[in-house]
């Protein structure tokens, strides 16, 4: 299992929880798992049927763009971070 963390902006999709286990091979598994349990959870992470670019997916403190995108490979016990960009301004 993988641990996700999930942000507060996400919380009320998940019943509130700061951290859900997932199953999967991929880091891309993984969410789909997430997202098929939490249906809530597609709207806000996907945009046209893949995950929205203004979502930031970390594992291990590793930006997953940086690895192999949503193919890189998790490890039981591995910790995933959903973390949506947040929009600001005046």
């Amino acid at each position: 299992m993988t641990r996700v963390r999930i942000p507060p902006m996400l919380r009320s999709d998940v019943g509130g929880a700061r951290e859900l286990e997932a199953d999967g091979d991929t880091v891309g598994d993984v969410i789909e798992d997430l997202v098929d349990r939490y249906p809530p959870l597609r709207s806000q992470l996907y945009e046209n049927g893949s995950l929205g670019s203004f979502v930031n997916v970390y594992l291990g403190g590793e930006d997953v763009r940086t690895l192999a995108g949503l193919e890189t490979p998790t490890r039981n016990g591995a910790t995933v971070i959903l973390l949506p960009a947040m929009a600001g301004g005046l």
